[in-house]
């Protein structure tokens, strides 16, 4: 049976967070386990997980950032822990639970059955699916999925899902093994490292790639993205312009190339 570990980070969560959503779904599925990340929560988060921790310590562990980094980072902590371990399959979710837990199985099936490298959760309004979005948030969301599909040169519908999971490999090493240039938007700048890790146009690397429509997904009272964030993924569009289509983009290829594996990390 394949390993899966998922990584959640956290910041504040102690409001949203659902311990006996996780603690089930481990019970009942060994071959998965979580890692939690707390960036530096200033509320009870750090509490709260090491209870779910202490409820499964076989399953649960938490990795404590003293100091928030943004979830850019703590995802990629994370990520690179997870690497390190006996895992098959790699990917993070959030906390809120936007997206129920019991699509890890299908992205997993996926992963397994089309033997790709990667499933990346896709908020899709089809028939016969529940997804909950603020129109605001959805029209602003398909303007910036726009632009982000023509900066990466894929055919891609949603890079902003908290939901993706991966193949574990030194190509996923090699993606977050530095820390990400932009804050709000890593997604876009993870996903645009593949082919330079690879070493392949954006078309082979994607190819390998799956879009999975959610069947539910939903805007959970208490989202920290605000209409600041957009003007921020704004000017991060241009960082990430800068380095993906200008000669700098040589340089960002030493600079992937130059990781040496995680920071030391700080334990609970």
């Amino acid at each position: 049976m394949r390993k899966t570990r998922i990584i959640v980070p956290c910041y504040n969560e102690s409001q949203r967070l659902v311990p006996q959503a996780f603690l089930s779904l481990v019970h009942e599925n060994p071959s998965l386990s979580f890692l939690f990340v707390n960036d530096g929560s200033t509320d009870s988060t750090l509490q709260i997980l090491g209870s779910i921790r202490d409820g499964n310590p076989g399953q649960v562990d938490v990795l404590d950032l003293e100091t928030n980094r943004g979830k850019a980072e703590a995802v990629r902590r994370g990520i690179l822990d997870a690497c390190d371990g006996p895992f098959d399959y790699v990917g993070y979710w959030d906390a809120d639970l936007a997206t129920p837990l019991d699509a890890i199985a299908d992205f997993c099936e996926v992963l397994e059955t089309r033997q790709v490298d990667a499933v990346l959760g896709s908020r899709v309004r089809l028939l016969g699916r529940r997804i909950k979005r603020r129109p605001l948030r959805h029209y602003l969301g398909r303007v910036f999925a726009t632009f982000a599909s023509m900066l990466l040169g894929m055919h891609i519908y949603d890079t902003q899902c908290g939901a993706k999971i991966f193949r574990n490999s030194t190509a996923l090493r090699i993606v977050f093994g530095t820390p990400f240039k932009v804050r709000w938007t890593f997604d876009v700048e993870m996903l645009a490292r593949f082919p330079l890790a690879l070493e392949c146009s954006s078309a082979e690397a994607s190819a390998n790639w799956v879009e999975f429509p959610l069947q539910e997904w939903r805007d959970i009272k208490g989202s920290k993205v605000g209409m600041t964030d957009y003007l921020n993924a704004l000017a991060e569009f241009g960082t990430m312009l800068f380095y993906l289509r200008t000669p700098a983009r040589k340089a960002y290829k030493r600079y992937l190339e130059g990781w040496r594996g995680r920071p030391a990390d700080s334990r609970i």
